[in-house]
């Protein structure tokens, strides 16, 4: 003879099997519910852009919207391209994202890839991760490498904001490190599925302060210091134009997996 605990044992057979099926559908319920809400986590995790097929380069500059020092990098990658920034690089950054946005989706229709691979350099890789994660770009996106980007910011642009009297421009006041848009960049995933990411960075950085700003959480992040010793300089300007960076970009790039493991140079 079954003993029933508690309330259970109070109720009348009849009652106490109709209370026993409504707790059994509940349980079913539950089960059921938590196992699409793992398996749409699942999903989610997973990229969406087929990481096998290497599409188009698309090179983003940074503040000021110069292309100088994106030409080697264009000359030494197939494929590749040079983005101009909106007006004078100086606006808002979101700006700059529409305009990677209308090109992106320009390349897609004239190339008939499937994905682009973008390379933001200092403030490009803040538009890149702007277009990405706001404006539909991890559904377009295989790659993202950042070199030398502010991601959380840097103190100069800081220093110039509290100057005031126009020291510092639209750009310059959103790469704050407590700007409205990198406070939505980084309040949740700083990397959105979809990509694969690669933070390169150097550690003597004199224009992104701290220059640890570049780390991204979720991305491979790696310095010229780390890969090459603790005694190698390379500045801020230099960095996009340097043979190891080269190197470490086309290997980023053309690794099927785009999990970083494949990232060498010859320092």
């Amino acid at each position: 003879m079954t003993t029933w605990p508690g309330w259970l044992g109070r109720l009348s057979p009849a009652r106490r099997r109709l209370h026993l099926v409504g707790l059994g559908l509940v349980v079913a319920v539950l089960v059921v519910v938590g196992s699409r809400a793992v398996a749409e986590r699942v999903v989610d995790d997973r990229p969406s852009v087929d990481q096998a097929e290497r599409g188009p380069v698309l090179l983003v500059p940074g503040y000021g919207g110069s292309t100088t020092a994106l030409e080697t990098l264009a000359t030494a990658l197939p494929d590749a391209e040079v983005v101009e920034a909106a007006g004078d690089g100086m606006g808002d950054l979101r700006d700059s994202a529409q305009l990677l946005a209308d090109r992106v989706d320009e390349t897609l229709e004239r190339t008939g890839a499937a994905s682009v691979d973008l390379v933001g350099y200092s403030a490009g890789g803040v538009v890149v991760r702007y277009y990405v994660a706001a404006l539909g770009g991890a559904d377009k996106v295989r790659r993202v490498v950042t070199i030398a980007s502010p991601h959380h910011g840097t103190d100069l642009a800081a220093l110039a904001t509290s100057v005031g009297g126009g020291a510092c421009a639209e750009a310059c006041r959103q790469l704050d490190p407590d700007s409205d848009l990198l406070r939505g960049l980084n309040r949740g995933d700083e990397t959105p599925a979809g990509p694969r990411w690669l933070s390169w960075w150097t550690e003597t950085d004199e224009t992104v302060v701290p220059p640890s700003s570049a780390v991204l959480e979720g991305a491979t992040s790696l310095s010229v210091q780390e890969l090459c010793g603790s005694d190698v300089a390379v500045s801020h300007g230099d960095i996009p134009r340097d043979p190891v960076t080269l190197e470490v970009v086309e290997d980023f790039l053309g690794d099927p997996a785009g999990d970083g493991s494949s990232v060498d140079a010859a320092c």
